[in-house]
């Protein structure tokens, strides 16, 4: 685009009159001369709005467009129905215009949209208090450790090799800063080895996924224990569809519950912006990070909502605070809540019974391929990994070709640690099945697999 500078220059010189300068040169004199830019930005010369579309347009053309793919596609991200109800009642102004309120006497209808958003993940996490969002399952998960590391004074955390890699990945990069030890436990066939977690300190944090990454249904049976044993909290990742058919984290034990709310009125819109789910029992509500939207009333006894217990660390003494996230993803926290209000609890079981057929019709149509085996063999409900005998990028590759998004390649390359030795993990691929997938669709994914892997 042409230059653009928002200040006219009789702007400029009367800015500079009033603080008594007669120069921009003048005024910038106090940065040091070996912190400038000598020469000025090596930029193209600015052309005009009509060739910068024009250029957009052909860089846009280059792309293969996603919806000519159907999409089997999963690993964090999934292809779900968003209702024409969802989307409308989102995009009302009144929303989409909407920031994280501070003044509750100008906004209480998004606080009590996100005051119902927290009362929904409290029901799917099986936990007391949740907050007002996060970012994203992975810095949802990453609070979840803070919290855990301030309460319980220990830095060091064992997460499950289950837990989603590019999650893994981002408590790695904070843990650089923060100096938590992080403890990486194996999977072995699909499931996490609690038996493999090597002798040093004892942790102050466990971390699971279920289902996990694999899309195995994990039992925190063993993990809820070793946390006894070590005084530790358990941390559950959790896929709040699966919440229609499996138990809650909090009901298998979870302390804290964590997840990515993706699946819940956002489309995969190129991966973002998505949603952090965040819950944890009553005792921890002083650390809960970001913000908490409470119920009350006013002087006339009429019910009105406010942001509370406002006043801890992460906003006065940022220095010893466990969290420093002081903000919240509101539009995707109101379009989650407009959906799971849309579904109510039987919407919420169908869908992930609508998911679980299609997953089971799927898996048995391509271990039916030749070559094709089973990555785990392990329970699944929407999302499970298969061996392949060519390379999987290969595989998503010639798939595309056919018209379909395959999936997405997993193993040891990929961050999964599946089990000591276990160099097959090389060649997986993690395929996805929501309610959008037909059976049409279905037949023709495994038709064109075979087709592939010959």
């Amino acid at each position: 685009m042409g230059h653009y500078v928002p200040h006219t220059d009789d702007e400029i010189a009367a800015m500079l009159a009033d603080i008594g300068l007669s120069s921009l040169d003048e005024l910038f004199d106090v940065v040091p001369a070996a912190l400038r830019l000598a020469g000025g930005l090596n930029l193209a010369q600015g052309v005009s709005e009509p060739d910068v579309i024009a250029e957009m347009e052909r860089l846009a053309d280059r792309n293969r467009v996603g919806a000519d793919l159907v999409c089997f596609a999963g690993a964090g991200a999934y292809d779900h129905e968003v209702p024409s109800a969802t989307r409308r009642l989102t995009m009302r102004t009144e929303f989409v215009t909407a920031y994280t309120p501070y003044q509750p006497e100008v906004a209480q209808g998004v606080l009590q949209a996100l005051f119902e958003y927290q009362t929904m993940v409290g029901r799917l996490s099986g936990l007391a208090v949740a907050n007002a969002s996060l970012y994203d399952g992975a810095s949802a998960m990453v609070e979840a450790v803070n919290l855990a590391a301030a309460a319980t004074r220990r830095a060091t955390v064992w997460v499950s090799g289950g837990v989603h890699p590019h999650w893994r990945a981002t408590l790695a990069t904070f843990a650089a800063g923060t100096g938590h030890q992080v403890v990486d436990v194996p999977l072995r066939d699909g499931v996490t080895d609690w038996a493999a977690v090597p002798d040093g300190e004892a942790p102050g944090a466990i971390v699971v996924a279920n289902p996990n990454y694999l899309g195995v249904i994990e039992d925190l049976g063993p993990a809820r224990a070793a946390a006894d044993r070590h005084h530790a909290l358990l941390l559950g990742g959790f896929d709040p569809v699966s919440a229609g058919l499996l138990r809650s984290p909090g009901d298998d034990g979870a302390d804290v519950a964590f997840g990515e709310g993706q699946p819940f009125g956002t489309p995969l819109s190129l991966g973002g912006p998505y949603l952090g789910l965040f819950a944890c029992r009553l005792e921890h509500v002083r650390r809960l990070p970001g913000r908490l939207v409470g119920r009350t009333v006013d002087v006339e006894s009429r019910a009105a909502y406010v942001t509370t217990l406002r006043a801890r660390e992460q906003d006065i003494r940022r220095e010893k605070a466990s969290s420093n996230v002081c903000t919240n993803q509101t539009l995707i926290a109101v379009a989650a809540m407009i959906q799971l209000s849309w579904l109510g609890t039987g919407g919420l079981r169908e869908l992930a019974l609508r998911c679980a057929r299609g997953t089971r019709y799927t898996r048995e149509a391509l271990l039916s391929i030749p070559g094709v085996s089973p990555f785990t063999r392990g329970a699944v409900l929407r999302e499970f990994a298969v061996h392949v005998p060519i390379d999987p990028v290969v595989a998503v590759d010639r798939m595309a070709e056919e018209g379909f998004l395959a999936g997405v390649p997993v193993g040891l390359h990929a961050g999964v640690t599946v089990g000591p030795g276990d160099e097959a993990g090389e060649r997986g691929l993690l395929v996805a099945v929501t309610e959008r997938r037909t059976k049409a669709e279905i037949d023709a994914y495994a038709a064109a697999l075979e087709k592939v892997v010959r």
